[in-house]
Protein backbone atom coordinates (compact mmCIF):
# COMPACT_ATOMS: atom_id res chain seq x y z
CA UNK A 1 0.00 0.00 0.00
CA UNK A 2 1.27 3.54 -0.71
CA UNK A 3 2.89 5.25 2.29
CA UNK A 4 0.24 7.98 2.30
CA UNK A 5 -2.82 5.71 2.32
CA UNK A 6 -5.24 7.35 4.77
CA UNK A 7 -7.13 5.51 7.47
CA UNK A 8 -10.39 7.10 6.30
CA UNK A 9 -10.06 6.05 2.65
CA UNK A 10 -13.77 6.66 1.96
CA UNK A 11 -13.69 10.37 2.85
CA UNK A 12 -14.60 12.40 -0.26
CA UNK A 13 -11.69 14.79 0.26
CA UNK A 14 -9.24 12.12 -0.92
CA UNK A 15 -10.94 12.04 -4.35
CA UNK A 16 -11.52 15.75 -4.92
CA UNK A 17 -8.93 15.93 -7.71
CA UNK A 18 -10.46 12.93 -9.52
CA UNK A 19 -13.76 14.83 -9.52
CA UNK A 20 -12.35 17.76 -11.52
CA UNK A 21 -12.95 18.00 -15.32
CA UNK A 22 -10.92 15.37 -17.17
CA UNK A 23 -8.12 17.65 -18.40
CA UNK A 24 -7.69 19.06 -14.89
CA UNK A 25 -8.19 15.84 -12.96
CA UNK A 26 -5.87 13.30 -11.38
CA UNK A 27 -6.27 9.54 -11.67
CA UNK A 28 -7.62 7.39 -8.84
CA UNK A 29 -5.29 7.00 -5.85
CA UNK A 30 -3.23 3.78 -6.06
CA UNK A 31 -4.96 2.25 -3.04
CA UNK A 32 -8.15 1.97 -5.11
CA UNK A 33 -6.40 -0.85 -7.01
CA UNK A 34 -4.68 -2.57 -4.08
CA UNK A 35 -6.78 -2.13 -0.93
CA UNK A 36 -8.93 -5.01 0.30
CA UNK A 37 -11.06 -2.48 2.16
CA UNK A 38 -11.78 -0.52 -1.02
CA UNK A 39 -12.48 -3.74 -2.93
CA UNK A 40 -14.92 -4.94 -0.26
CA UNK A 41 -16.85 -1.67 -0.63
CA UNK A 42 -16.95 -2.22 -4.41
CA UNK A 43 -18.43 -5.67 -3.86
CA UNK A 44 -21.06 -4.29 -1.48
CA UNK A 45 -22.03 -1.21 -3.49
CA UNK A 46 -21.31 -2.15 -7.10
CA UNK A 47 -21.25 -5.90 -7.72
CA UNK A 48 -24.07 -6.62 -5.27
CA UNK A 49 -26.30 -3.78 -6.52
CA UNK A 50 -25.72 -3.32 -10.27
CA UNK A 51 -26.53 -5.51 -13.28
CA UNK A 52 -23.57 -7.83 -13.82
CA UNK A 53 -22.83 -9.40 -17.21
CA UNK A 54 -22.71 -13.20 -17.12
CA UNK A 55 -22.17 -14.22 -20.78
CA UNK A 56 -24.16 -15.52 -23.73
CA UNK A 57 -27.42 -17.37 -23.42
CA UNK A 58 -26.23 -19.87 -26.03
CA UNK A 59 -23.82 -21.26 -23.42
CA UNK A 60 -26.91 -23.07 -22.07
CA UNK A 61 -28.91 -23.76 -25.26
CA UNK A 62 -31.11 -26.65 -24.06
CA UNK A 63 -33.52 -27.15 -21.15
CA UNK A 64 -31.55 -28.39 -18.15
CA UNK A 65 -28.23 -26.98 -19.39
CA UNK A 66 -26.42 -25.16 -16.59
CA UNK A 67 -23.16 -23.65 -15.49
CA UNK A 68 -21.98 -22.49 -12.09
CA UNK A 69 -20.01 -19.41 -11.14
CA UNK A 70 -18.71 -17.85 -7.95
CA UNK A 71 -19.21 -14.15 -8.55
CA UNK A 72 -17.38 -11.96 -6.01
CA UNK A 73 -17.74 -14.82 -3.53
CA UNK A 74 -21.41 -15.58 -4.27
CA UNK A 75 -21.96 -19.15 -5.60
CA UNK A 76 -24.59 -19.16 -8.36
CA UNK A 77 -26.29 -21.60 -10.72
CA UNK A 78 -27.30 -20.39 -14.20
CA UNK A 79 -29.73 -22.88 -15.75
CA UNK A 80 -32.24 -23.03 -18.62
CA UNK A 81 -35.64 -24.17 -17.39
CA UNK A 82 -38.00 -26.56 -19.16
CA UNK A 83 -39.84 -23.68 -20.86
CA UNK A 84 -36.57 -22.47 -22.37
CA UNK A 85 -35.97 -19.50 -20.06
CA UNK A 86 -32.55 -18.85 -18.51
CA UNK A 87 -32.69 -18.56 -14.72
CA UNK A 88 -30.26 -17.84 -11.91
CA UNK A 89 -30.33 -19.24 -8.36
CA UNK A 90 -28.17 -19.17 -5.28
CA UNK A 91 -26.01 -22.31 -5.32
CA UNK A 92 -27.03 -23.11 -1.76
CA UNK A 93 -29.47 -25.77 -0.57
CA UNK A 94 -32.47 -24.44 1.37
CA UNK A 95 -32.06 -27.22 3.92
CA UNK A 96 -28.69 -26.54 5.53
CA UNK A 97 -26.92 -24.47 2.93
CA UNK A 98 -24.66 -26.91 1.08
CA UNK A 99 -23.28 -25.99 -2.34
CA UNK A 100 -25.13 -28.25 -4.76
CA UNK A 101 -23.56 -27.93 -8.21
CA UNK A 102 -20.12 -27.45 -9.71
CA UNK A 103 -18.87 -26.97 -13.26
CA UNK A 104 -21.39 -27.18 -16.09
CA UNK A 105 -23.58 -29.78 -17.76
CA UNK A 106 -27.21 -30.84 -18.10
CA UNK A 107 -29.59 -32.08 -15.42
CA UNK A 108 -33.25 -32.91 -14.84
CA UNK A 109 -33.09 -31.86 -11.20
CA UNK A 110 -30.69 -29.90 -9.03
CA UNK A 111 -29.85 -32.30 -6.23
CA UNK A 112 -28.04 -31.48 -3.00
CA UNK A 113 -25.24 -34.03 -2.37
CA UNK A 114 -25.63 -33.69 1.42
CA UNK A 115 -29.23 -34.73 2.24
CA UNK A 116 -30.57 -35.18 -1.31
CA UNK A 117 -33.06 -32.37 -1.38
CA UNK A 118 -33.90 -31.88 -5.07
CA UNK A 119 -35.12 -28.90 -7.07
CA UNK A 120 -36.56 -28.48 -10.54
CA UNK A 121 -34.81 -26.25 -13.14
CA UNK A 122 -37.51 -23.70 -12.23
CA UNK A 123 -36.23 -23.72 -8.63
CA UNK A 124 -39.12 -25.60 -7.01
CA UNK A 125 -38.36 -28.06 -4.24
CA UNK A 126 -39.53 -31.43 -5.60
CA UNK A 127 -38.01 -33.88 -3.09
CA UNK A 128 -37.11 -33.59 0.60
CA UNK A 129 -36.43 -37.04 2.08
CA UNK A 130 -37.59 -37.83 5.63
CA UNK A 131 -39.27 -34.44 6.12
CA UNK A 132 -42.74 -35.95 6.66
CA UNK A 133 -42.60 -35.52 10.46
CA UNK A 134 -41.49 -31.89 10.31
CA UNK A 135 -44.39 -29.71 11.39
CA UNK A 136 -45.83 -27.05 9.06
CA UNK A 137 -43.36 -27.95 6.32
CA UNK A 138 -44.62 -27.04 2.83
CA UNK A 139 -42.28 -27.83 -0.06
CA UNK A 140 -43.77 -24.94 -2.04
CA UNK A 141 -42.23 -22.50 0.44
CA UNK A 142 -38.70 -23.89 0.25
CA UNK A 143 -37.59 -23.41 -3.34
CA UNK A 144 -34.18 -22.17 -4.35
CA UNK A 145 -33.36 -18.52 -3.73
CA UNK A 146 -33.83 -16.79 -7.10
CA UNK A 147 -31.48 -14.18 -8.52
CA UNK A 148 -32.74 -11.67 -11.08
CA UNK A 149 -31.65 -12.55 -14.62
CA UNK A 150 -32.55 -10.59 -17.76
CA UNK A 151 -31.30 -10.67 -21.33
CA UNK A 152 -30.51 -8.30 -24.18
CA UNK A 153 -29.21 -9.28 -27.61
CA UNK A 154 -28.73 -12.89 -26.55
CA UNK A 155 -26.57 -11.84 -23.58
CA UNK A 156 -27.39 -12.43 -19.91
CA UNK A 157 -27.07 -10.14 -16.90
CA UNK A 158 -27.78 -10.91 -13.25
CA UNK A 159 -28.53 -8.63 -10.31
CA UNK A 160 -28.22 -9.68 -6.68
CA UNK A 161 -30.47 -6.81 -5.58
CA UNK A 162 -34.13 -7.88 -5.86
CA UNK A 163 -35.20 -4.22 -5.77
CA UNK A 164 -33.05 -3.07 -8.70
CA UNK A 165 -34.40 -1.36 -11.81
CA UNK A 166 -34.91 -3.45 -14.95
CA UNK A 167 -31.96 -4.25 -17.20
CA UNK A 168 -33.44 -2.12 -19.99
CA UNK A 169 -33.70 0.88 -17.67
CA UNK A 170 -30.16 0.27 -16.42
CA UNK A 171 -28.66 0.13 -19.93
CA UNK A 172 -30.64 3.13 -21.17
CA UNK A 173 -30.13 3.81 -24.88
CA UNK A 174 -27.51 1.08 -25.43
CA UNK A 175 -30.14 -1.22 -26.97
CA UNK A 176 -30.78 1.16 -29.87
CA UNK A 177 -27.06 1.53 -30.60
CA UNK A 178 -26.45 -2.22 -30.89
CA UNK A 179 -29.77 -3.08 -32.56
CA UNK A 180 -28.52 -3.30 -36.15
CA UNK A 181 -25.81 -5.82 -35.21
CA UNK A 182 -28.65 -8.34 -34.71
CA UNK A 183 -26.86 -9.95 -31.76
CA UNK A 184 -29.80 -12.24 -31.01
CA UNK A 185 -28.85 -14.12 -34.18
CA UNK A 186 -25.18 -14.43 -33.26
CA UNK A 187 -23.45 -17.51 -31.88
CA UNK A 188 -20.53 -17.56 -29.44
CA UNK A 189 -18.06 -19.91 -31.12
CA UNK A 190 -15.25 -19.64 -28.58
CA UNK A 191 -14.98 -18.62 -24.94
CA UNK A 192 -11.43 -18.23 -23.64
CA UNK A 193 -10.45 -17.53 -20.02
CA UNK A 194 -7.37 -15.76 -18.64
CA UNK A 195 -6.19 -15.47 -15.04
CA UNK A 196 -4.78 -11.95 -14.85
CA UNK A 197 -2.75 -10.44 -12.02
CA UNK A 198 -4.42 -7.04 -11.95
CA UNK A 199 -7.36 -5.22 -10.41
CA UNK A 200 -10.58 -5.44 -12.42
CA UNK A 201 -10.68 -1.68 -12.98
CA UNK A 202 -7.39 -1.68 -14.85
CA UNK A 203 -8.77 -4.00 -17.54
CA UNK A 204 -12.02 -2.03 -17.76
CA UNK A 205 -10.14 1.27 -18.10
CA UNK A 206 -7.72 -0.12 -20.67
CA UNK A 207 -10.49 -1.12 -23.09
CA UNK A 208 -11.95 2.39 -23.05
CA UNK A 209 -8.80 4.35 -23.93
CA UNK A 210 -6.78 4.79 -27.11
CA UNK A 211 -3.56 6.08 -25.54
CA UNK A 212 -1.85 2.70 -25.15
CA UNK A 213 -2.52 1.32 -28.65
CA UNK A 214 0.54 2.63 -30.55
CA UNK A 215 2.81 1.47 -27.73
CA UNK A 216 1.36 -1.80 -26.40
CA UNK A 217 0.08 -2.95 -29.83
CA UNK A 218 2.77 -1.41 -32.05
CA UNK A 219 3.50 -4.69 -33.82
CA UNK A 220 -0.09 -5.91 -34.14
CA UNK A 221 -2.83 -3.28 -34.33
CA UNK A 222 -1.03 0.01 -34.86
CA UNK A 223 -0.14 0.04 -38.55
CA UNK A 224 -1.81 3.23 -39.68
CA UNK A 225 -3.69 6.10 -38.11
CA UNK A 226 -7.43 5.62 -37.58
CA UNK A 227 -9.99 8.35 -37.06
CA UNK A 228 -10.87 8.47 -33.38
CA UNK A 229 -14.08 10.41 -32.86
CA UNK A 230 -14.99 12.12 -29.57
CA UNK A 231 -16.51 9.81 -26.93
CA UNK A 232 -20.21 9.16 -27.39
CA UNK A 233 -22.79 10.91 -25.29
CA UNK A 234 -24.46 8.02 -23.50
CA UNK A 235 -27.68 7.70 -21.53
CA UNK A 236 -27.34 4.62 -19.36
CA UNK A 237 -24.78 2.81 -17.26
CA UNK A 238 -22.12 2.56 -19.93
CA UNK A 239 -19.56 4.63 -21.81
CA UNK A 240 -18.72 4.22 -25.49
CA UNK A 241 -16.48 5.28 -28.33
CA UNK A 242 -16.70 4.81 -32.08
CA UNK A 243 -13.63 4.45 -34.31
CA UNK A 244 -14.07 5.09 -38.04
CA UNK A 245 -11.88 2.99 -40.36
CA UNK A 246 -11.90 0.63 -43.32
CA UNK A 247 -12.16 -3.13 -42.88
CA UNK A 248 -12.67 -5.11 -39.68
CA UNK A 249 -11.01 -4.22 -36.38
CA UNK A 250 -11.42 -7.87 -35.39
CA UNK A 251 -8.65 -8.86 -37.82
CA UNK A 252 -4.96 -8.10 -37.90
CA UNK A 253 -3.83 -5.65 -40.55
CA UNK A 254 -4.03 -7.09 -44.08
CA UNK A 255 -6.31 -10.03 -43.21
CA UNK A 256 -9.72 -10.58 -44.78
CA UNK A 257 -12.64 -12.40 -43.17
CA UNK A 258 -16.40 -12.66 -43.30
CA UNK A 259 -18.66 -10.27 -45.23
CA UNK A 260 -20.25 -7.37 -43.34
CA UNK A 261 -23.31 -7.98 -41.18
CA UNK A 262 -26.18 -7.34 -43.62
CA UNK A 263 -28.42 -5.58 -41.09
CA UNK A 264 -25.90 -2.87 -40.13
CA UNK A 265 -27.09 0.70 -40.52
CA UNK A 266 -25.75 4.22 -40.17
CA UNK A 267 -22.26 4.91 -38.91
CA UNK A 268 -21.81 1.29 -37.81
CA UNK A 269 -21.03 0.21 -41.40
CA UNK A 270 -17.93 2.46 -41.33
CA UNK A 271 -16.03 1.35 -38.25
CA UNK A 272 -16.13 -0.24 -34.79
CA UNK A 273 -18.36 0.54 -31.82
CA UNK A 274 -16.90 -0.01 -28.35
CA UNK A 275 -19.36 0.20 -25.44
CA UNK A 276 -17.98 -0.48 -21.96
CA UNK A 277 -20.94 -1.56 -19.83
CA UNK A 278 -20.64 -1.02 -16.08
CA UNK A 279 -19.32 -2.69 -14.15
CA UNK A 280 -17.80 -5.70 -15.85
CA UNK A 281 -18.09 -6.06 -19.61
CA UNK A 282 -16.91 -4.54 -22.87
CA UNK A 283 -18.14 -5.13 -26.42
CA UNK A 284 -16.13 -4.81 -29.61
CA UNK A 285 -18.81 -4.45 -32.30
CA UNK A 286 -17.26 -4.76 -35.75
CA UNK A 287 -18.71 -4.69 -39.25
CA UNK A 288 -18.52 -8.51 -39.48
CA UNK A 289 -18.36 -10.03 -35.97
CA UNK A 290 -18.28 -8.96 -32.34
CA UNK A 291 -16.35 -9.95 -29.27
CA UNK A 292 -17.00 -9.39 -25.60
CA UNK A 293 -14.74 -9.19 -22.58
CA UNK A 294 -16.25 -10.30 -19.27
CA UNK A 295 -14.50 -9.48 -15.99
CA UNK A 296 -14.94 -11.60 -12.87
CA UNK A 297 -13.05 -9.92 -9.98
CA UNK A 298 -11.14 -12.36 -7.79
CA UNK A 299 -10.07 -9.80 -5.18
CA UNK A 300 -8.21 -6.49 -5.38
CA UNK A 301 -5.26 -7.97 -7.29
CA UNK A 302 -6.64 -10.67 -9.60
CA UNK A 303 -9.29 -10.86 -12.30
CA UNK A 304 -10.68 -13.69 -14.38
CA UNK A 305 -10.95 -12.29 -17.91
CA UNK A 306 -13.25 -14.10 -20.36
CA UNK A 307 -13.14 -13.30 -24.06
CA UNK A 308 -16.08 -14.48 -26.15
CA UNK A 309 -16.02 -14.62 -29.97
CA UNK A 310 -19.43 -14.14 -31.60
CA UNK A 311 -20.38 -14.42 -35.28
CA UNK A 312 -23.64 -14.25 -37.26
CA UNK A 313 -25.29 -17.68 -37.26
CA UNK A 314 -25.28 -17.90 -41.07
CA UNK A 315 -21.47 -17.90 -41.11
CA UNK A 316 -21.41 -21.34 -39.49
CA UNK A 317 -22.66 -22.82 -42.77
CA UNK A 318 -19.75 -21.48 -44.80
CA UNK A 319 -17.31 -24.17 -46.01
CA UNK A 320 -14.42 -21.92 -45.01
CA UNK A 321 -15.82 -21.12 -41.56
CA UNK A 322 -13.16 -22.85 -39.43
CA UNK A 323 -10.30 -21.60 -41.61
CA UNK A 324 -11.59 -18.04 -41.55
CA UNK A 325 -12.22 -18.06 -37.79
CA UNK A 326 -8.54 -18.80 -37.20
CA UNK A 327 -7.76 -15.31 -38.50
CA UNK A 328 -10.05 -13.76 -35.91
CA UNK A 329 -8.68 -15.97 -33.14
CA UNK A 330 -5.18 -14.94 -34.23
CA UNK A 331 -6.07 -11.29 -33.71
CA UNK A 332 -7.52 -11.80 -30.21
CA UNK A 333 -4.82 -14.27 -29.19
CA UNK A 334 -2.22 -11.66 -30.10
CA UNK A 335 -3.66 -8.48 -28.64
CA UNK A 336 -5.30 -9.72 -25.41
CA UNK A 337 -1.97 -11.11 -24.09
CA UNK A 338 -0.30 -7.83 -25.03
CA UNK A 339 -2.81 -6.00 -22.86
CA UNK A 340 -2.33 -8.49 -20.04
CA UNK A 341 1.44 -7.93 -19.93
CA UNK A 342 0.95 -4.16 -19.72
CA UNK A 343 -1.77 -4.34 -17.07
CA UNK A 344 0.13 -6.74 -14.82
CA UNK A 345 3.08 -4.32 -14.96
CA UNK A 346 0.70 -1.50 -14.05
CA UNK A 347 -0.58 -3.47 -11.06
CA UNK A 348 2.98 -4.15 -9.91
CA UNK A 349 3.78 -0.45 -10.05
CA UNK A 350 0.63 0.51 -8.16
CA UNK A 351 1.65 -1.88 -5.37
CA UNK A 352 4.69 0.29 -4.63
CA UNK A 353 4.48 2.27 -1.37
CA UNK A 354 5.83 5.20 -3.44
CA UNK A 355 3.00 5.10 -6.02
CA UNK A 356 1.10 8.36 -6.56
CA UNK A 357 -1.90 9.44 -8.68
CA UNK A 358 -1.21 10.58 -12.26
CA UNK A 359 -2.91 12.81 -14.85
CA UNK A 360 -5.26 12.06 -17.76
CA UNK A 361 -4.37 12.33 -21.44
CA UNK A 362 -6.96 13.58 -23.96
CA UNK A 363 -7.27 9.97 -25.17
CA UNK A 364 -8.28 8.83 -21.66
CA UNK A 365 -11.46 10.86 -21.18
CA UNK A 366 -13.55 7.71 -20.82
CA UNK A 367 -11.22 6.46 -18.08
CA UNK A 368 -12.06 9.63 -16.18
CA UNK A 369 -15.77 8.90 -16.70
CA UNK A 370 -15.30 5.31 -15.51
CA UNK A 371 -13.43 6.33 -12.37
CA UNK A 372 -16.09 8.86 -11.44
CA UNK A 373 -18.89 6.32 -12.01
CA UNK A 374 -17.10 4.05 -9.55
CA UNK A 375 -16.60 6.85 -7.02
CA UNK A 376 -20.28 7.80 -7.28
CA UNK A 377 -21.13 4.36 -5.93
CA UNK A 378 -18.22 3.62 -3.60
CA UNK A 379 -17.89 7.09 -2.05
CA UNK A 380 -21.15 8.86 -2.96
CA UNK A 381 -22.17 11.11 -5.83
CA UNK A 382 -21.63 14.48 -4.16
CA UNK A 383 -19.04 16.45 -6.18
Amino acid sequence: MPFDTPDDIFHPQHYAKVRLPAMQAETLPPWCYTSQTFYDREVARIFSKQWVFIGRGDRIPNPGDYFTVDYVGVPLIIIRDRAGNPRAFANSCRHRGARMMTGEGNCNVIRCPYHSWAYSPEGRLVAAPEMDATENFDKAEWGLTPVKLETLGGFMWINLDPDSVSLRDYLGDLAQHIASYNMDDMVCVRRKEYDVGCNWKLFFENFAEQYHIPFVHSGSLYKKKRQILPPDETHGNYVAKFVAHKGSRALLEGETGFPPIPTLEGRYVEGTYYPSIFPNTMFGCCIDVMWYVELQPQGPRRTKVIVGSCVPRANLQRPDFEETMQKYYGRWDTTIPEDIVALELQQQGLESPLAKPGRFCKLERLVHDIDNWILDRVIGNAR
